[in-house]
């Protein structure tokens, strides 16, 4: 089992940043990779950026260079820096961790990009 929290969420204005966080506990060094997802109302969840085990790092086309997945494995923490943020960036972010295949999930945070 793992738990993941996230934090980091809010109100910003276009062109404005964030950084996500999300603390995992429980069966850590069985996760195979971790990443951000993330679910606008009215949308299917999408994913924004993957990051495995090796180091591995995966992003979505419509993050076009503006967002950076990283992991400090000391504090077993992800974050997602989030730059140049647009209206349509607007969503609840969800933490994942994959464990022999499952999915755990973070409770979710929102952010929204409005002026």
């Amino acid at each position: 089992q793992v738990q993941l929290v996230d934090s980091g969420g809010g109100l910003v204005q276009p062109g404005g940043s964030l950084r996500l966080s999300c603390a995992a506990s429980g069966s850590i060094g069985r996760i195979s990779d971790m990443g951000w997802y993330r679910q606008a109302p009215g949308k299917q969840r999408e994913l924004v950026a993957t990051i495995t085990r090796g180091d591995s790092i995966n992003y979505a086309g419509f993050v076009e260079g503006r967002f950076r997945i990283s992991i400090d494995n000391d504090k077993n923490t992800v974050y997602l820096q989030m730059n140049s943020l647009k209206p349509e960036d607007t969503a609840v972010y969800y933490c994942n961790a994959r464990l022999f295949g499952i999915d755990f999930w973070g409770q979710g945070t929102q952010v929204t990009v409005s002026s």
